[in-house]
């Protein structure tokens, strides 16, 4: 159903000493159990620390477990670490990666539910508390809170922040906006994306089995790649139940990295800049417009007044042949006495009856 696909992952057997390194160090976590298995919903290589327990027949993963009296904290994360640049192409590419889950939180008020970017030191230093990053100052960390904790400054019990390395967040959003109850024991949705080229992380946050929301919930800038340069870093989802029995389960991850060309990673980082330039551009487009109507219609003038004046010659040559054309009509023929003489003839008949008788 779920597949992981980094461009990133590498075969087992091609780096078989930072896997014994990675190992090494989960089990040197003290009190806490670490489980790997295959399953569908959760990709190909899904890891459990703490707490963390598949429960239901395998079904989902319950992060925190209620039967512990104290704080409980659980880690979902992937086996593989990714980095943050391609180490596949000469120049680097920056990578960005897209992840959405489904969850839910039961009703206690415990510190909720957070999707986390550590470094891999974390893994031996995973505590009981702080989503399990209090010995850790490197982290990103998307928190969807169901406490208000004033200590890091949390707005009310019902949010969701982004944290770069403190459980302080930088920036938040109540889920409340959105019409939901985090901690309503019903599950949710959430989609996280980061963009290289833009730098910039969004949470979108909607109802299980709903549509993914077109406008995110929350928008922060922030550069990965100069945050974690080379580093390999792990990623997966974390949750502690306080001083509850706040129990926090997740129900399917995907998580998948791409490329950005370089070309795209150049774009401009001031929305402010990228707005001024599309300005110019569309300036730009409307001259050559108002260049191109005015052209057009000189053009337009010139045929125009070419067809006139061919019209007014045409009529000019037909009104001068109509002036030189000759009607000729013929006179009358007057004959006058005087052109006329008259000559008297004297005609002698003789009278033959005389010889005829003899």
């Amino acid at each position: 159903m779920f597949k992981s696909d980094s461009p990133t992952s590498t075969p087992r057997s091609i780096y078989p000493i930072p896997c014994l390194i990675t190992f090494v160090a989960i089990f040197s976590a003290p009190h806490f159990a670490l489980s790997v298995t295959d399953k569908p919903q959760f990709g190909s290589d899904p890891v459990l620390i703490g707490d963390a327990k598949f429960a239901n027949d395998s079904s989902f993963v319950q992060l925190t477990d209620p039967r512990i009296s104290s704080t409980s904290s659980g880690f979902l994360f992937r086996r593989r670490p990714i980095k943050l640049f391609s180490s596949y192409s000469k120049p680097r590419k920056p990578v960005s990666f897209s992840t959405d889950f489904s969850f839910s939180i039961s009703p206690q008020n415990g510190d909720g539910l957070a999707f986390l970017v550590v470094p891999r030191s974390l893994l031996s230093r995973f505590s009981k508390g702080g989503f399990g990053v209090l010995e850790e100052r490197r982290f990103l960390g998307v928190e969807f809170d169901t406490f208000v904790d004033e200590d890091v400054g949390d707005v009310n019990a019902n949010h969701v922040g982004v944290d770069v390395g403190s459980l302080n967040s930088v920036k938040t959003r109540n889920a409340s906006s959105v019409n939901l109850v985090l901690n309503s024991g019903m599950m949710l949705h959430s989609w996280v994306d980061y963009d290289s080229s833009s730098k910039k992380i969004e949470v979108r946050l909607g109802k299980f089995g709903g549509a993914r929301p077109y406008d995110p919930l929350l928008v922060y800038g922030i550069d990965l790649g100069d945050m974690w340069k080379n580093e390999e870093v792990f990623v997966g989802l974390s949750s502690t139940s306080g001083k509850t029995t706040q129990t926090s389960c997740v129900y399917s991850w995907k998580f998948r990295t791409r490329s950005v060309p370089s070309w795209l990673h150049s774009q401009p980082l001031d929305p402010r800049a990228f707005s001024h330039k599309q300005k110019e551009k569309k300036l730009e487009q409307k001259k050559r417009i108002c260049a191109l109507g005015f052209l057009s219609g000189l053009v337009f003038i010139i045929g125009c007044g070419a067809l006139l004046a061919l019209i007014v010659l045409f009529l000019w040559a037909l009104l001068e042949n109509s002036l030189e054309t000759i009607l000729t009509i013929p006179a009358k023929c007057t004959v006058h006495s005087g052109d006329f003489s008259y000559e008297k003839i004297n005609v002698v008949l003789e009278d033959d009856s005389n010889n005829t008788k003899n």
